[in-house]
């Protein structure tokens, strides 16, 4: 038997993926409460987006994803900063690289996520080809609450 076991005491590490939007934010914020109520880590995990050389078009593209990680950190900080007073949550913040299923997959992984929380995706073209949400739960490997 492994020195890792899922489910045995409550979550342990709780999972929010966020990418700056509201939905994210939400998650982010439902997960920050579980992770309280169950005195877990909440690992926030932003997943910068590969994008291949030529589509870049000359765009800055890698500051640009540093920039929204840098600001994620900083309104997270500034949020525990202000409820600080009210409830603390232990948390941590990651940045991973590529698509946001296989980033959040993988640091769910790395992580050793007992749970992972997203917010519903904001795109339409999900309708079509599936949001992450819907791929993380098909994927089975975690309890996954999406957070509208």
């Amino acid at each position: 038997m492994s020195g890792f076991e899922r489910g045995t005491d409550g979550p342990k590490v709780i999972l929010a993926g966020v990418d700056g939007s509201d939905s994210s934010l939400r998650a982010a914020a439902y997960a920050a409460g579980l992770a309280r109520r169950q005195n877990a880590l909440l690992a926030l995990v932003y997943v910068q987006p590969l994008i291949p050389v030529g589509a870049a078009l000359g765009a800055p593209v890698t500051e640009t994803t540093d920039e929204i990680a840098e600001g994620l950190v900083a309104e997270i900080r500034e949020s525990t900063e202000r409820m600080k007073e009210i409830w603390q949550v232990r948390w941590e913040f990651h940045t991973f690289r590529g698509d946001a299923y296989a980033g959040l997959v993988a640091a769910a992984d790395k992580l050793r996520a007992d749970a992972v929380v997203v917010g519903v995706s904001e795109s339409a073209g999900h309708r079509f080809i599936g949001s992450v949400a819907v791929r993380l739960v098909k994927a089975g490997r975690w309890p996954v609450t999406v957070v509208p």
